[in-house]
């Protein structure tokens, strides 16, 4: 068992630092969804949702599959009372775990409308955020979340803006140390005008990178667009196409302790401790207050769904 142990974290290392990982899953179609459970759970972030099972989704037309991609929709039919535990969407955790490795989101349609909060991210101990956002607002926000003692530095190599250093949970009112994508079409309205795009994360021992590209960027890399058995990081920097969206590097952050292994998250909530914040809400320009319109309103949820066209994991 040591010697195992020993071993693996040699291999993690070195992949790390040759920033070629090779394919581990390829996920499309029914395959992307037998790699994921579905989560009937309270929202963590107290949200107007009622997570379904895989059955209810099936049954009521939330899911669906069409050659390659994958629909994940949320309820847009059902007026709410306010006795009714919330509007139905969906919670997917992926039953494997993950350390070192890159994930490469083929996006072609996101979740827009007030009210939504959608999600995709990766989580156990600490999590990291690599889609996230609110009330159809672009940018894009990338975060992370940790216990104590966890800190970016105000200067990386970025091309996203920081909008917090202190990565901890306890101390920024659970909003984490947080980086805006530097693309307006990166979330909400803007991202499914142009037909979405390609999120990734790249996680090692030493650094958390998070990209984005829209569809039809011609800076997109090869192996980002056109996924095969193996990807090089550190190509994408050498051909100028690759500068991270957000970096979190492990300068002030002890990864080992306040990151294990991830499950990776897709999730679609609404209002709860984000989105329907009075604040954040009002200011959006949406209309009523969150949970009234969520509850009044089915038809504005006809769009809050994503259309995955592949998820690509390297370790």
């Amino acid at each position: 068992m040591v010697v195992r142990l020993v071993i693996s974290v040699v291999l993690l290392a070195k992949t790390a630092s040759a920033g070629t990982y090779s394919l581990a899953s390829n996920l499309v179609g029914e395959g992307f969804l037998n790699a994921f459970s579905w989560q009937a759970i309270a929202d963590p972030t107290n949200g107007r949702v009622n997570y379904v099972t895989e059955s209810t989704a099936q049954a009521d037309g939330l899911v669906s599959v069409s050659g390659n991609q994958v629909t994940l929709r949320a309820d847009s039919t059902t007026v709410l009372s306010s006795s009714d535990p919330g509007r139905n969407s969906f919670r997917l955790q992926s039953n494997a775990q993950y350390t070192t490795h890159v994930a490469i989101f083929d996006i072609a349609h996101m979740p827009q409308g007030c009210g939504t909060w959608p999600a995709v991210c990766t989580l156990a101990q600490g999590e990291v955020d690599i889609l996230e956002g609110v009330n159809n607002q672009s940018p894009n926000l990338s975060s992370l979340h940790t216990s104590a003692n966890c800190t970016m530095p105000a200067s990386r190599s970025m091309t996203g803006t920081s909008t917090g250093t202190n990565c901890d949970v306890y101390e920024t009112n659970n909003s984490g140390c947080g980086v805006q994508t530097n693309d307006i079409n990166s979330f909400g309205p803007n991202f499914n005008g142009i037909g979405g795009g390609w999120y990734v994360i790249e996680r090692t021992p030493t650094f958390i990178n998070i990209y984005f590209w829209e569809r039809g960027s011609s800076s997109v890399p090869n192996d980002v667009q056109h996924p095969g058995t193996s990807v090089n990081t550190n190509d994408w920097a050498r051909l100028h196409t690759g500068t991270p969206a957000a970096s979190f590097p492990n300068t002030d952050c002890n990864f080992s302790t306040h990151f294990g292994p991830h499950n990776i998250i897709i999730n679609l909530t609404f209002c709860g401790d984000w989105a329907g914040n009075s604040a954040v809400y009002s200011a959006s320009g949406c209309p009523s207050d969150c949970v009234d319109y969520v509850n009044q309103n089915p038809s504005a949820f006809v769009d809050a769904y994503f259309t995955f066209n592949s998820l690509n994991i390297y370790e």
